[in-house]
């Protein structure tokens, strides 16, 4: 108990003190109530008159706040409480002049009970503040544990912030690996130092077995607190190897290792935090100041720190789940792109390379200082969102039939087997017819004028052939597509119209109709209805992209595909939207999408394309209004493309 017995030269204190000045009052008075003067001991503040003078209404009320206890002693003639003392709410106890012995200790006594009161308040006060400073601490700490998915950015987190709210100048971590295995191992993976932020670190495993601390904390499940952990005691199994500490003129001292459990009560690993300190931002550079700064580790700390251990166990189990239902993910869109591929393989690496080249021009956009997009930016989980669409955005494909998706030529190979018989069959009989006419003209007329007769027939017969010739040749050239709509037909059409006797003598037309609309296809190998079909793959990725549960950070996957053949313009499909149905994702998917579709590796239905000659294609569709033309900016001067190189 602390007692503060201030009195002045108008207050007869008897055996309490000698009369003092009011100077000197003054001075006691501001050492008594000064900063810390009133701290965890119960306060009794004893005032006289001239005390009250100095301190005025405030400063006794200030001494009350603090926590002290007021007894107030009245000044000869005063019978009531002064107007100078702020009331009954914060006086004990007022006595009137003159004051006994009995009465004097008779207050002192009940301002002690008060003051008592007042300090345990306080101090439950502060304790309830600390507790939940704590709490807050520890849910703010869950918080962020529980939103980071990135494995070593987590590890990093766990150790970082075990050791900021224990004031730890350093720390470790450790994960068991091979929980289920006859051998089980402990692997260091981690640690942190406020004082040796240079010294190098490599990672290892050790057994798991209770020679380390770490391998007897996670072997027990108990945590282990060492004030000192160069003197240990000398039964124990555990031993702490001080090579780090010679190594780098450190000095280990306090020592908390606690295990990581999960939910199943399962150890995963163990979080050591090392030389708790009093000031958080002192640096243990010597002996001497890790003498004076390390303190011991508390009750309270080993119970914050195996909550936060239970938290750090529960984040990494959830973070390695994540992870491996991110791989699993990855297998299934591997799978997927795999099954597109498979069913054509002249297209093989066209969805990973449309992929990469649109989260390269994602970057690259990203990173832009000026233009219309200087201000778009995308984040982990989007350029995740963009890859995904990029490698699944074809995979509708599955819809479309083979013989369409696969289609070479604008003929299928049958009809073209087919058109070739026919061919033969024209070309065998009118060797067969000039035969005939050979024969029958000998046999009519002998040898007579047979020379004559025969050069006609020859040169007849040559040009007939060489008729079939151009035919078969003008249709093998009119089979081939075109990247552009290009070329005329009237030789085509014009060989179309001549006829034959087929073999059981009806007139045939040298091609049919649907040869003829066929051959005559202008750009590719596709009709109008083998048009609509390859297009439906879109419609069809869009459908099936639909089914799967994304998660919100990757949900706009299908919406990304469906348009990326789509044109700004509105001449796009399937939906012909216009640019502002467009997201910047789907016009870079788009870009990407034409330039490999331009310059891939040579396919069966068209030759790949120089790189300059894609790029002025592409920029003639900008110019039409088909492409972004700031992406396709971005795109070129970014030199997207050389990405597929790596």
């Amino acid at each position: 108990m602390k007692f503060v017995l201030l009195h002045g030269p108008t207050w007869d204190a008897g055996a309490a003190g000698a009369t003092l000045d009011a100077e000197e009052i003054e001075r006691q008075a501001i050492t008594a109530l000064g900063p810390g003067a009133i701290d965890e001991r119960p306060t009794v503040l004893l005032l006289d008159e001239t005390l009250r003078r100095l301190l005025g209404p405030s400063g006794v009320r200030g001494a009350a706040d603090a926590g002290a206890s007021i007894v107030a002693l009245g000044a000869p003639g005063e019978s009531d409480m002064p107007a100078d003392l702020p009331g009954a709410e914060v006086v004990s106890t007022f006595l009137t002049h003159p004051a006994g012995p009995r009465q004097l200790f008779a207050a002192l006594k009940a301002g002690y009970r008060e003051a008592a009161t007042r300090v345990e308040a306080q101090r439950a006060r502060a304790e309830i503040a600390a507790r939940s400073k704590e709490i807050s601490e520890l849910t703010r700490i869950g918080v962020a544990l529980s939103t980071e998915r990135n494995y070593d950015v987590l590890l990093e987190l766990i150790l970082t912030q075990s050791r900021q709210i224990t004031q730890s100048d350093g720390g470790s971590l450790y994960l068991v690996e091979g929980r289920d295995t006859p051998s089980p191992k402990l692997r260091f993976k981690l640690t942190q130092s406020d004082t040796l932020q240079s010294a190098g670190f490599v990672e290892f495993t050790m057994p798991l077995d209770h020679r380390s601390l770490a391998g007897y904390v996670c072997s027990t499940g108990e945590p282990l607190v060492i004030d000192d952990v160069y003197f240990l005691p000398p039964d124990v199994e555990y031993s702490f190897n001080r090579s780090f500490d010679e190594r780098n003129d450190y000095r280990s001292k306090s020592m908390l290792t606690v295990p990581m459990k999960n939910h199943r009560d399962e150890v995963i690993g163990a979080l050591q935090l090392i030389n708790r300190r009093r000031d958080p931002d002192a640096k243990l550079t010597s002996p001497e100041v890790t003498e004076q700064q390390v303190i011991p580790i508390s009750r309270r700390t080993v119970e914050i720190v195996t909550a936060l251990a239970g938290q750090a166990a529960v984040s990494i189990e959830n973070s390695l789940l994540y992870e491996n239902i991110e791989r699993l993910f990855e297998g299934f869109v591997t799978a997927a792109v795999t099954a597109i591929e498979q069913r054509d393989p002249t297209t093989f690496g066209h969805s990973g390379r449309v992929a990469t080249m649109t989260v390269g021009l994602a970057e690259v956009v990203d990173r832009a200082g000026d233009g219309p997009y200087r201000h778009v930016n995308f984040n982990r989980e989007q350029i995740k969102e963009i890859r995904y669409a990029g490698l699944l955005h074809d995979f509708g494909k599955v819809g479309v039939r083979e013989q369409v998706l696969v289609k070479a030529k604008k003929l299928y190979p049958p009809d073209l087997a087919l058109l070739k018989s026919r061919y033969a069959f024209i070309k065998r009989t009118a060797e067969t017819e000039y035969h005939r006419k050979r024969a029958d003209y000998l046999t009519a007329h002998g040898t007579e004028g047979y020379g004559q007769f025969l050069a006609e027939l020859d040169q007849a017969h040559f040009e007939e052939i060489e008729l079939l010739e151009s035919f078969l040749k003008t249709v093998l050239t009119a089979n081939e597509p075109s990247v552009l709509p290009e070329g005329s037909f009237e030789e085509l059409l014009a060989l179309a119209e001549k006829r034959f006797a087929d073999i059981e003598g009806q007139e045939q037309a040298y091609l049919s109709d649907d040869e003829v609309r066929f051959l005559t296809i202008r750009k590719g190998s596709l009709d109008e209805t083998e048009r609509l079909e390859i297009e439906s793959h879109v419609t069809h990725t869009y459908r099936f992209l639909l089914q799967i549960p994304w998660t919100k950070e990757l949900s706009q996957i299908p919406l990304i595909a469906y348009g990326h053949h789509e044109k700004l313009d509105g001449r796009g499909y399937p939906r012909k939207v216009t640019a502002a149905d467009i997201p910047i994702q789907t016009r870079m998917m788009t870009i990407s999408d034409i330039f490999d579709a331009l310059t891939a590796a040579d396919r069966p239905y068209k030759r790949a394309v120089p790189l300059q000659r894609a790029l002025d294609i592409m920029a003639a569709e900008v110019k039409e209004g088909m492409l972004d033309g700031e992406l396709f900016k971005l795109f070129t001067d970014g030199k997207v493309f050389e990405r597929l190189a790596g």
